[in-house]
C-alpha cells in the first residue's frame, strides 16, 4: 500500500499548474484510490467515511465523484469498466490491463506488454490505439476451472 504522501507531491503540482488548490478532500480521495487499487466511488466514500473519525469529516458522494474527476484529467488515476456496473478507479503510476473472472469476481492485475501484438495488429489493421489503462478482459479464473472440473475457460 502506498503512502498518501508519495502521491502529494504529484497532485499538488498538478493542481498548481491549473490554478487550483490542494485540497483535504482531494488528498484524500487520491489517497483512498492508492491504498484501495481497485474501487468504486462508492467503496471510495465508504473507506473515506470510515477514516473520518470522531469529527465525522468525510467528503460526500458527490465531492468523491467531482475530485475522481478531477484527478483522472490531472492523469493521476484512470477508470476501468470491469463489467457491469460502476466502474473502478486506480492509480494512473503503475499502467496495467485488468482480468476479471466472471464466475467469482477477482480482478487481477497483468503487465500492459501482455497486449503488445494485439495492439500492433490493431494500430497496423485499424489505425487504432489501445489505452490500455482502461482494458479489462473477462474470463474464468484457474480456481474457478478448478473447482468445476474444466480445462478450458467457460
Amino acid at each position: 500500500m502506498a503512502d498518501s504522501r508519495d502521491s502529494t507531491a504529484p497532485l499538488a503540482e498538478r493542481l498548481r499548474a491549473r490554478g487550483l488548490r490542494l485540497t483535504a478532500p482531494r488528498q484524500r480521495v487520491l489517497a483512498a484510490v492508492t491504498a484501495l487499487e481497485h474501487a468504486t466511488p462508492e467503496a471510495i466514500g465508504a473507506r473515506l467515511r470510515d477514516e473520518a473519525g470522531p469529527d465525522g469529516t468525510a467528503p460526500d458522494t458527490s465531492t468523491v465523484y467531482r475530485n475522481l474527476e478531477l484527478l483522472e484529467r490531472l492523469g493521476l488515476v484512470w477508470h476501468t469498466h470491469l463489467g457491469k456496473g460502476a466502474p473502478v478507479y486506480h492509480a494512473a503510476e503503475h499502467p496495467h490491463l485488468h482480468v476479471v473472472c466472471q464466475s467469482c469476481g477477482e480482478i487481477a492485475s497483468a503487465a500492459p506488454d501482455l497486449l503488445d501484438s494485439a495492439a500492433e495488429r490493431l494500430a497496423a489493421d485499424l489505425g487504432f490505439t489501445v489505452d490500455v489503462g482502461h482494458v479489462a478482459l473477462s474470463g474464468t479464473c484457474r480456481a474457478c476451472r478448478e473447482r468445476t472440473g474444466s480445462e478450458h475457460p467457460s
